[in-house]
C-alpha cells in the first residue's frame, strides 16, 4: 500500500510540475523593450491597441501618454524646446499636430510596410514620408431631443443656425487651445468663409455659448447628461454616448464639417528606433485597422471599414476640403487670437 502512495504521489508531484511548465510556456513573453507613446487617441482606444499589438509583438510594450490634442502637443513642444523630448512615437494625434512638431525637425522620414496600400490623404506626401495617419475623426452637433423640448430649442440644420438668440447660453464647444477637436472646427470655420467671416461667425456664435471645455468629448457628454441642449464635439463620442441610450441625434451641418487624420510619426531622438518602426509598420496594418474601426468607420485603407453603429452616415460627403499645411502654419496665431476673443467663457483648467 505504501508503495502505491509512494508511487501516486511521485505521478502528483510529475504532473504539478508539467503543468508549471506548460503554464510558463502560455504565458506571454516579457517584453523586452517599452516604447513610450505620446497619444490623443480616447482613453478606451488604447488598451485593445496595445493587446492587439502585443498579440504580434510580445516583446515589445507600449507605454502610453495620453491627453487632449492640445495639451499632450504642448507637453512635446515643450519637451522640445528644453532639449529632452520623452517619446518615442506620436502617434494618433492630429496631422496639424504632427506637421508642427515635423516643423521643428523632429520627426524621422520612414515608410512603414503597407504604406502603398493608404488613401493619399490619411499620409506625409513626401517619400519617405514623414507621419502616416490611420483614421480620421470629425466635428459633429450633438443635439439632445428631450431638454430642446423643454426649452423650445429649434433642431439646427447648419453652422448659421447656431447664430439664432434662441440657442443663447445653450451651446458649449471645445476651446481650441487644449482641444483638437476644439482646433479642427475652428479652422473649419476659417476655411469655409476666410478669416473675415470665420471670426465674425465666431464672435457671433460666442454670445449664445455658455462655456467652452478643455477636452474635446466633454461638450457631447455634457449634452447627453442634458447639462446643455446643444455640444460641439466629434462624431465618435456621440455614436458612443447614443448606443448607451442617450436621447442624442447627430447633425453634420449642410455647410460642411471639420475633420482631422489621427497621425503618427516616429521622434528622431528615440533611442528604440527598430521598436519603434515595428509598432509604425503594425499601426497601419490591416490588424490594427480592425481595431480602429471598432471606434470609427473613417480609416486610412478605405476597403477596410465597415459601418460603425449610430456614426452619421454622411460624415465622409460633408468633410471640408481640409488644408492641414495652412492651419499647421498658422495655429499659433488662431490660437492666440481665439484665447484674446472668447477665453472668458473657458471652464478652469483642472
Amino acid at each position: 500500500m505504501s508503495n502505491l502512495i509512494d508511487r501516486l504521489k511521485r505521478l502528483a508531484i510529475g504532473a504539478a510540475a508539467g503543468a508549471v511548465v506548460a503554464g510558463f510556456a502560455l504565458a506571454p513573453a516579457v517584453a523586452q523593450t517599452t516604447l513610450t507613446v505620446y497619444t490623443a487617441l480616447e482613453a478606451e482606444e488604447l488598451e485593445p491597441i496595445r493587446k492587439a499589438f502585443r498579440a504580434e509583438h510580445p516583446d515589445i510594450d507600449i507605454a502610453w501618454v495620453r491627453d487632449s490634442t492640445g495639451i499632450i502637443t504642448a507637453k512635446m513642444l515643450a519637451e522640445i524646446d528644453a532639449g529632452n523630448p520623452k517619446a518615442d512615437i506620436f502617434m494618433g494625434t492630429s496631422a496639424t499636430s504632427l506637421l508642427v512638431v515635423d516643423g521643428r525637425g523632429m520627426l524621422l522620414p520612414y515608410a512603414p510596410k503597407g504604406l502603398d496600400k493608404l488613401d493619399a490623404r490619411f499620409r506625409d506626401s513626401r517619400n519617405p514620408p514623414h507621419w502616416v495617419g490611420i483614421d480620421a475623426y470629425a466635428a459633429v452637433i450633438c443635439f439632445n431631443t428631450i431638454e430642446a423640448k423643454k426649452f423650445n430649442l429649434p433642431k439646427p440644420s447648419s453652422w448659421k443656425d447656431l447664430l439664432d438668440p434662441v440657442y443663447k447660453d445653450h451651446l458649449v464647444m471645445p476651446n481650441p487651445n487644449s482641444s483638437g477637436t476644439g482646433f479642427l472646427t475652428v479652422s473649419s470655420w476659417l476655411q469655409l468663409w476666410g478669416e473675415d467671416g470665420g471670426w465674425d461667425f465666431m464672435d457671433s456664435i460666442h454670445k449664445n455659448m455658455a462655456r467652452y471645455t478643455h477636452s474635446g468629448s466633454k461638450p457631447c457628454r455634457l449634452a447627453a447628461a442634458g447639462e446643455h441642449p446643444i455640444g460641439i464635439s466629434f462624431a465618435f463620442r456621440g455614436a458612443k454616448l447614443k448606443k448607451k441610450g442617450a436621447p442624442l441625434d447627430l447633425i453634420t451641418p449642410t455647410e460642411g464639417v471639420g475633420w482631422e487624420v489621427e497621425a503618427s510619426g516616429i521622434l528622431k531622438t528615440s533611442k528604440k528606433i527598430e521598436a519603434a518602426k515595428k509598432l509604425m509598420d503594425w499601426h497601419i496594418s490591416p490588424a490594427a485597422m480592425a481595431v480602429y474601426n471598432d471606434f470609427l468607420p473613417i480609416l486610412a485603407i478605405p476597403e477596410l471599414a465597415k459601418p460603425v453603429e449610430h456614426f452619421p452616415p454622411d460624415t465622409i460627403k460633408k468633410m471640408i476640403k481640409n488644408d492641414f499645411g495652412w492651419a499647421a502654419s498658422n495655429r499659433k496665431r488662431i490660437l492666440g487670437e481665439w484665447q484674446k476673443r472668447y477665453d472668458s467663457k473657458s471652464e478652469p483648467k483642472s
